[in-house]
């Protein structure tokens, strides 16, 4: 299910104030290209759309089809950006699967000196479409390094793709962009590799984040596969003294480590999360680790503000010809979901 605009969803009387905390405290605009990938990593969210291993076992379950083109993906951008958002990520499915990501991406405005825009990939296209990603307004590079071998890449995504292929393209977002960085889910398939994934990280001299797993209802019936943390935590304070916490006001509260220079994260359930007003009645808190931290804005010309809750979804297609009423039928519907009155 999905919430409809209606003429009621914005209006003269818009309250800003929601969308504006939101942006003020770092939240993220999440934009995600495609829900297709080359991979299909069994944890996948994949942004609250059916996920690229479920479409592979049954092929009746398929994602939402593309509904808006490249200009429309520039005017969500653009319209949310304009009113203060500031940390652009685009995921998908894999964004470089994506036949219209070379137009978004070489069409992006700039955001100034407190803007941010950050590709997050599986690192496998990287090398293929990096003489025109030299040529965008990307500031950095995230790449899932959730496997430091063919064995555990296999286990985990599901593919013959090498782990040659994804180191390389770390090699090529080194060589295309300033800042790259790398995020690794703690995963039983791949707890025997942690240490070499964080030494490889240090040796390249790239920040890196662990990530306990997130469950959604897509994979469930692998929560037992997940990680605590509190290794990685412990192994960290052997290696450092310099670890602080931060809680930002969005999303997940994380350790940060600094050795020899490198920052590591490590997003750690126990610190809590930020919950609004829609979460205080919400089914699925029990669940959630995340909480209130990126609007995602999909390829079907939906935004929503919650990972579990797609029927929190709005539809925003028929905005995407006006970016003023769309940052308006936005800002209502954040100012609602904070409220608790969705």
């Amino acid at each position: 299910m999905t919430a409809p605009f209606t003429s009621a969803t914005a209006g003269a009387a818009v309250d800003w104030t929601a969308l504006e905390n939101f942006a003020a405290l770092r939240g993220q605009l999440r934009v995600s290209l495609t829900p297709r990938c080359n991979i299909a990593c069994y944890f996948c969210h994949n942004e609250d759309d059916v996920p690229p291993p479920l479409t592979r076992r049954d092929r009746t379950q398929q994602p939402r089809r593309r509904e808006i083109n490249a200009e429309d993906f520039l005017t969500g951008i653009k319209a949310m950006t304009r009113r203060g958002l500031k940390r652009v990520y685009f995921s998908g499915g894999e964004p470089l699967t994506s036949p219209l990501a070379r137009e978004v991406l070489t069409g992006l405005e700039p955001l100034g000196p407190d803007g941010s825009y950050t590709l997050i990939t599986n690192g496998t296209r990287v090398r293929t479409h990096r003489s025109w990603l030299a040529t965008t307004l990307l500031d950095k590079i995230k790449v899932s390094l959730h496997y430091f071998s063919d064995e555990s890449l296999r286990a985990i995504a599901g593919t013959r793709i090498g782990i040659d292929t994804i180191l390389d393209g770390i090699d090529a977002a080194q060589d295309t962009v300033d800042h790259v960085e790398l995020n690794c889910l703690l995963l039983e398939q791949n707890a025997h590799e942690v240490a070499k994934i964080l030494d490889f990280a240090l040796n390249r001299r790239l920040p890196v984040q662990f990530i306990e797993l997130v469950e959604t209802e897509f994979n469930q019936n692998q929560r037992s596969t997940a990680v605590s943390a509190e290794t990685v935590i412990s192994h960290l304070r052997t290696l450092t003294r310099d670890e602080h916490t931060e809680v930002a006001g969005v999303g997940q509260g994380r350790r940060v480590f600094r050795v020899d220079g490198v920052e590591i994260d490590v997003i750690h359930r126990n610190l809590g999360r930020h919950h609004v007003g829609q979460c205080g009645t919400c089914p699925l808190r029990s669940q959630c680790v995340e909480g209130f931290w990126a609007l995602r804005f999909d390829h079907a010309g939906g935004i929503q503000p919650c990972l579990l809750r797609s029927d929190l979804r709005l539809n925003i297609k028929d905005l995407l010809h006006d970016p003023d009423r769309l940052a308006e039928g936005v800002a209502g519907h954040i100012s609602s979901f904070t409220e608790g009155t969705l």
